[in-house]
């Protein structure tokens, strides 16, 4: 990518002479954007299905820790830098940001001590707040500016690592996600799968630990069935084994390095996700500098025919007036789509709030449903756990409809531009880091449990009554007060008592248990839906903004050449054989940046069709 940073340096030196701002704004932008070519691969899957070993197989260094009692728990980026080292991410106190605007501080660490800051073990549930990890390898399959990314497992020990994991997938430029081959898919994974490919652009399957088991092919077949019946069967999955390629590291094997599967996995990174990222970097650069060489060229070219063709003035006179008609059919416009912006800002958040409520009483339903058909006082801890893995969900499918929607929003408001093509703002709606935080953990409930002197006591208080009124009906002929019949009397009496009070023990727990629930759910729509609508406000100020920039680009650059048309008219004739060589000089390096940003396009033809999120270009 760093033949694209003089392109671009080129088009700086251009927009200075031009005078023009807001161009340089976008060309500095395209620069922050190549100053990162990173191209992000996160790994996911659920626990222990070998991702971390996977990573280590493929960077041939023991990055991550793997055992079988270890569990990731803070995401770990690898990538490429000499000499090796490590760092871990820390939010910085108060969450202010530093100079370059990050608000995490880098804290260098040895890399023997990976391990303590991003496992289970030495950090469980992500004890010291660490935001992520970072290890950099002298390795070649890296140097092309491939990380990848170790994330925690998204099912197993707790919902908030699906959250996690899902949290940075709007940042990355690929997803493999890791299943091994003792089984096939499960619907939690076909379900993250669909959900994590509206949010990531591209998506690879690998089949871990295909040289424990020896049914891995039919696996593998039947995984291959469910994708395409999921309707995701366009995704590659290939059958990997990393302890053979770590062994065939260690005796330089190429055989067995060959049956591992990872020439495959390598072959797909380099090819599928490095080669078409940075074609589709390339693509939007090559856009940025095509915008910005037609908006120079209007001003120059005009100004420029005045100068070589003065007796074409009352000519240039109605071409003025037809570029101010232009110019007030531009304002118009922009009336138009900020008038479509407002009102699907609104639609939007009326629509995101309607489909949060929905998601959230289906599992209320479910959840009261569940209680009706049992006691849930025993098992409350799974009740509640899987009520926060449900609602984790539900959360994520609202941000990643949301996002969605607010990718169509701003694709509705870029056809309001009478323009051949215009780039799209980069919105991210759908992370969710931090959404369910201020929501409280489920409150305890009381398993109901009954001691055998409370037993004892319920059963003597339901019995008294018994044993007294069969005594003394007993007593009339002639019978103690106490006797076989009204012990028995009392007994039975006793034991309906007791169930009795089972029953409203029960009904007591059931009741409080769906008042937990509701009050959760009431909670979750509260804090959620309060953070959802912020955010939506941000990115209707961020479309706004955009197209601003955009309809002020081009109301700018006809304003210009009208200016322009107008100060030439009246320029002297000695003075106009200079600005003549000036302009033709400056047009020749304008097209000249034009035909090389051009060049740069057919290098990014034959790729998918790219997400708008991915055409970024000048947000």
């Amino acid at each position: 990518m760093d033949d694209l940073i003089p392109l671009v340096k080129s088009g700086l030196g251009l927009v200075a002479e031009g005078d023009r701002a807001d161009l340089r704004q976008r060309l500095e932008q395209t620069l922050v954007r190549l100053a990162n070519p990173d191209v992000r691969v996160i790994v996911v899957g659920e626990f222990k299905q070998g991702k971390s070993k996977l990573i280590n197989a493929l960077v041939n260094a023991p990055v991550c820790p793997v055992d079988d009692d270890i569990a990731t728990s803070v995401p770990t980026v690898v990538r490429f830098g000499d000499p090796a080292s490590a760092a871990v991410l820390v939010p910085r106190a108060g969450g202010g940001a530093d100079q370059n605007g990050s608000t995490f501080e880098r804290k260098p660490v040895a890399l023997e001590d990976i391990a303590s800051f991003v496992s289970e073990r030495g950090n469980p549930s992500n004890r010291q707040g660490l935001a992520s990890a970072e290890v950099l390898l002298p390795r070649r399959v890296l140097s092309d500016g491939l990380s990848v990314i170790d994330s925690p497992g998204v099912g197993g020990l707790e919902s908030a690592h699906a959250l996690t994991t899902l949290t940075a997938l709007p940042t990355a430029d690929a997803m493999i996600l890791v299943s091994d081959a003792s089984q096939e898919y499960t619907e939690p994974e076909l379900r993250f799968l669909k959900q994590a490919q509206r949010i990531v652009p591209n998506v690879g399957c690998v089949l871990s630990k295909t040289d424990l088991y020896p049914q891995w092919r039919t696996v593998a077949d039947l995984d291959r069935a469910h994708l395409g019946s999921a309707g995701v069967g366009t995704i590659p999955l290939i059958p990997v084994s990393s302890d053979l390629r770590l062994v065939a590291a260690r005796t330089n094997d190429a055989e067995l390095n060959q049956e591992s599967g990872f020439p495959e996995l390598i072959a797909y990174l380099r090819r599928d996700v490095v080669g078409k990222a940075q074609a589709l970097r390339r693509r939007s650069v090559a856009q940025d500098l095509l915008s910005v060489t037609d908006h120079l060229r209007l001003s120059v070219t005009t100004e420029l025919s005045v100068l070589q063709d003065p007796e074409g003035v009352p000519v240039l006179l109605a071409d003025l007036e037809e570029a101010k008609e232009q110019a007030d059919q531009q304002r118009k416009r922009s009336s138009r789509w900020q008038t479509t912006l407002n009102d699907g800002a609104s639609d939007l958040i009326a629509d995101m709030e309607h489909d949060l409520r929905d998601r959230l009483r289906s599992i209320q339903r479910e959840a009261e449903a569940a209680i009706d058909a049992g006691d849930p006082g025993p098992v409350w801890d799974q009740f509640a756990e899987w009520i926060e893995q449900r609602v984790a969900s539900a959360v994520s499918d609202t941000f990643v409809w949301t996002n969605e929607r607010s990718q169509w929003l701003a694709e509705q408001v870029a056809e309001l531009f009478a323009l051949d093509e215009v780039p799209l703002p980069l919105l991210e709606v759908s992370s969710t880091d931090g959404v369910l935080a201020p929501v409280e953990e489920i409150p305890f409930l009381d398993p109901g449990r009954v001691s055998a002197a409370g037993k004892v006591l319920i059963g003597m208080r339901g019995s008294y009554g018994g044993v007294l009124m069969f005594g003394l009906l007993t007593g009339i002929i002639g019978m103690s007060l106490i006797n076989p019949l009204s012990v028995g009397a009392g007994l039975m009496l006793g034991r309906k008592a007791y169930r009795e009070d089972k029953e409203a023990r029960l009904k007591r727990r059931q009741t409080d248990a769906k008042n937990l629930v509701r009050r959760q759910m009431d909670d979750v729509v509260f804090q959620v839906g309060k953070q959802l609508k912020d955010r939506l406000r941000l990115v209707q100020r961020e479309i706004r903004d955009h197209f601003g920039n955009i309809a002020e680009e081009h109301h700018r650059s006809l304003a210009d050449s009208v200016s322009a048309a107008q100060r030439t008219a009246a320029t002297y004739r000695q003075e106009r054989d200079g600005r003549v060589a000036e302009l033709q000089a400056q047009l020749a390096r304008i097209d000249q940046l034009s035909a090389q940003a051009k060049r740069l396009v057919p290098k990014a033809e034959g790729l998918p069709p790219q997400p708008a999120a991915a055409m970024a270009a000048g947000s």
